[in-house]
């Protein structure tokens, strides 16, 4: 066997920052080399971001990405970085298609190119395009049919660099990569067939694999299946970090051909993962060039060999590679992390640098403050007391609890007369005294404070409805469901309360002050838009709710399906029809982290317009 030491780079780039994406490339690269790796393996669409949606669809994109590539590439090789292998994912087009309806314009493609000797070696493309979930690809990315595999150095030899790659193998050891894409390894057949019969030691496969709450035990018996099936290692090297709706969380894998477990990343962080890898040694004699393959998906995928030069000496490899094994996160750490994520990088990556949200006093208010804390920090994060004639006593004093708790910045701006003075104008007009409108009046009211507050600090404003608000359209349109972010959107009320109690117990653990005061998570829910008013008075207890709209809005269960599953049929009447009729609230809510299977955005997408009807009974 020979050794092969491989650097994953798990790093957070940013969609359309095509330079801050290759000084990341760059750095991470030096970072990697001084570590004595060979191969370093950085994420899926790297120097794009991910996903880069209809960009894809304009040429001077597509056009700036490939010549960003090219110099990426010349960059590592004038800074002395051109004797590490970089396999890096990248925008990339077919200029062999004629245009046609149905072809994405401009035959664009989700590729992943190999940089060594200052020059772009090999490039390559997903072959498998995902349309299910969050995934649209066949609107975006014509497929590849090649598998790239480079036979690289393990050792410094003495051939020199540049010019082409020679056909046959440097002096001394090396071994054969061959790489892959992301959703390659989630569907059977294609790469992963191919690569079997490409006789490769190793497996790069670049991802950009979103998070949600349970995947990653998925993702290693996944990635475990596949190098079995590929007879050869394999590096899983994802993002982390916050792209719109979507939170990447890292947990690259590293794994030998019979599935062992060699190394895992962390968890929503950016690191290195180093290993050291006993590959088989490439074969002796001359590389063949191109060699097409039955996939065994009807396709036929060519496999392209190339053999890499010796490209300068590399810095000397340390006996140990380091750290290999981060711990897991238990499941409210983890999907807290994907929340504090989403929040951190939808505010930093379009240029806020503070955020404001109204805080009531209740548990989804003061979630979503501690989540802004943990994300930006409190001096970042200013929240609003907006009491009014129906609030209680001890919501302002919850609200101020937390305030002191937690040390962010607040201000008291009473709502009762702005409510009366707009009612006063809107009677004449019809508009009555109590009842529904009413209380949304007082929504609204807090929604244009909030706004007005936005405009002249410049704030981002964070809305605070759950998941099963939005399901049952218990929100109001321009009031609670005002903002440009929500961290909580796609978390139902009883996680709510879980993720509340884990935080309070991490802190205690610490030793330090729990950010939500215990009365926030103990006392009944209420909007307090009416007298004496509680969640309950229109929704069934949350831990019946949850557990019902978690079997039709993830599971996409029918009402027959559900009444058989052991929901009570009238309410399982009452609650599909809260759910359908609120769908055009839904859309005008804002974006926030997605952590569950289905969440309200990139995966359910049904018509507003809809005369679709579920029914218990016979039809």
């Amino acid at each position: 066997m020979t050794k092969l030491r491989i650097a994953l780079a798990q790093v957070n780039a940013t969609v359309g920052d095509l330079d801050g994406n290759a000084e990341l490339i760059v750095a991470w690269t030096r970072r990697a080399a001084g570590r004595g790796a060979r191969v370093v393996v950085f994420p899926e669409m790297m120097l794009t971001g991910y996903p880069v949606e209809d960009l894809a669809l304009r040429a001077s994109f597509v056009e700036a990405s490939i010549a960003t590539l090219h110099a990426v590439a010349a960059r590592l090789g004038a800074e002395g970085l051109g004797g590490t292998a970089v396999v890096t994912g990248y925008l990339d087009r077919r200029t062999d298609l004629a245009a046609r309806t149905g072809l994405p314009a401009g035959a664009p493609q989700d590729a992943a190119a190999l940089l060594y000797g200052g020059r772009v070696i090999i490039t390559s493309a997903k072959h498998h395009l995902p349309n299910y979930g969050v995934f649209d690809e066949f609107r975006y990315f014509v497929p590849g049919d090649t598998l790239p595999v480079f036979r690289v150095p393990t050792a410094d030899g003495s051939a020199a660099s540049g010019g082409p790659p020679p056909q046959t193998p440097p002096k001394g050891e090396s071994v054969e990569v061959a790489i892959a894409i992301c959703e390659d390894l989630w569907q059977d057949g294609g790469p992963v067939s191919v690569c079997r019969r490409s006789g490769a030691g190793l497996l790069a496969v670049p991802n950009a694999s979103p998070y949600e709450r349970g995947k990653d035990d998925v993702r290693l018996d996944l990635v475990v299946r596949r190098a079995r099936e590929a007879g050869a290692a394999l590096a899983y090297a994802n993002m982390t970090g916050g792209q719109d709706e979507l939170v990447f969380d890292g947990d690259s894998i590293l794994v030998s051909a019979d599935g062992t477990l060699l190394a895992r990343g962390p968890q929503f962080e950016e690191a290195l993962v180093v290993a050291d890898l006993d590959l088989p040694p490439a074969p002796a004699g001359e590389v063949p060039g191109e060699q097409p393959v039955d996939a065994e998906d009807g396709t036929v995928i060519t496999i392209k060999r190339v053999t890499l030069p010796d490209a300068g000496p590399t810095a000397a490899t340390a006996e140990d590679p380091g750290e290999a094994f981060w711990p897991r996160l238990p499941d409210p750490a983890e999907v807290y992390a994907a929340l504090v994520t989403g929040v951190r990088d939808y505010v930093r990556k379009n240029g806020f640098r503070s955020v404001i949200l109204a805080l009531s006093g209740g548990i989804d208010s003061a979630l979503t403050a501690t989540i802004a804390v943990d994300a930006i920090g409190a001096d970042n994060v200013h929240v609003v007391l907006m009491p009014s004639r129906y609030s209680s006593e001890h919501s302002v004093t919850d609200a101020e609890d937390l305030v002191k708790r937690q040390g962010v910045h607040a201000v008291t701006i009473p709502i009762a007369s702005m409510v009366d003075a707009f009612a006063e104008e809107l009677t004449p007009a019809g508009f009555p005294e109590t009842g529904l409108p009413a209380e949304n009046l007082q929504s609204r009211v807090r929604g244009v404070v909030l706004m007005g507050l936005s405009n002249a600090g410049g704030h981002l404003v964070l809305t605070t409805g759950n998941k099963s608000e939005l399901a049952t359209g218990y929100s109001t349109l321009y009031g609670d469901s005002a903002g440009g972010f929500g961290p909580i959107k796609d978390v139902f009320k009883t996680m709510v309360w879980e993720l509340a109690r884990w935080r309070n117990a991490e802190a205690s653990r610490l030793g330090l002050t729990p950010p939500i005061p215990e009365n926030s998570i103990i006392k009944p829910p209420s909007a307090e838009l009416a007298p004496g008013q509680l969640d309950t008075d229109s929704l069934p207890p949350y831990e019946v709710l949850d557990a019902l709209l978690d079997d039709y809005v993830e599971n996409d269960m029918g009402s027959a399906e559900l009444v058989a599953a052991g929901h009570d049929p009238a309410l399982v009447e009452r609650v599909i029809r809260l759910v359908d009729a609120a769908e055009f609230k839904r859309r005008q809510y804002p974006p926030g982290p997605k952590i569950s299977q289905k969440n309200f955005g990139r995966d359910r997408r049904l018509p507003i317009t809809n005369r679709w009807r579920e029914h218990c009974g016979p039809a």
